[in-house]
């Protein structure tokens, strides 16, 4: 390796957040998941698609019972937003719907809540039609009591934002956020970039997001059968 690519491997590795007891150096190198993203994109250039092909990290676990063992949630906001695309409408009151058109944000009143009428089929729509959403703290909580549980039921129920906040910012965390649940089966997927990133930045968006979920596994490495990268169309790449 060359004197200053393994200055920057080291750089890279001091900067990634590690959670004691758990250490990421142990088990993947920066310098071969580096390689395979490298392969990746290339792999991406070749077969280039009519869209940005989406990054997802996917992980299988192992010497668990998502019957037995308590399943782990958790969240993480990565260096990089992986997801820029992320559709994000503010549930907002006069100030954040006068600041959202200002944006060109999608946004909804109380107003245009109370015409949903509570209809299930209406409410489900709403939460389809985004991927995530912002709301006022004013109107947090009024949500329920205007739409029902509609949103909370979908995942998506809303981040609350004080008058102060900037609103693209707030919007841009939610999209660098990604979620680990365990759920019943054994196997997740979490988007960590997109093939328009270079490697620097999906390299670090990659060792945070395996370093956090090894900080969240009860057995910690020992629970981690196999990582692979893939792309929205492309071939998926070993890690581990």
């Amino acid at each position: 390796m060359r004197p200053h690519r393994q200055r920057q491997e080291i750089a890279l590795e001091l900067f990634l957040p590690c959670t004691p007891p758990v250490c990421l150096g142990s088990k993947i190198q920066v310098s071969s998941v580096r390689d395979e993203v490298k392969a990746l994109l290339a792999e991406s250039v070749e077969s280039k698609r009519k869209f940005v092909e989406t990054v997802e990290l996917q992980i299988g676990l192992k010497n668990y019972d998502p019957q037995r063992d308590k399943r782990f949630a958790g969240t993480v906001k990565l260096p990089n937003v992986p997801r820029p695309r992320m559709t994000v409408c503010i549930i907002g009151d006069a100030h954040h719907c006068d600041k959202a058109k200002e944006l060109d944000m999608p946004f909804r009143s109380a107003d245009d809540l109370k015409k949903l009428n509570k209809n299930k089929k209406l409410v489900k729509k709403l939460a389809g039609s985004f991927n995530a959403f912002l709301a006022s703290e004013s109107m947090i909580k009024q949500i329920p009591r205007l739409i029902g549980p509609g949103l909370h039921k979908a995942g998506k129920f809303p981040t609350p934002v004080g008058h102060n906040d900037d609103l693209t910012a707030r919007a841009d965390e939610i999209r660098a956020t990604i979620k680990f649940q365990l759920k019943k089966v054994l196997c997740l997927a979490v988007a960590v970039g997109n093939v328009s990133m270079n490697d620097d930045q999906l390299v670090i968006n990659i060792m945070t997001a395996v370093n956090f979920l090894v900080s969240l596994l009860k057995k910690h490495w020992q629970n981690i059968k196999s990582l692979f990268i893939k792309t929205t169309m492309g071939k998926p790449h070993r890690l581990y």
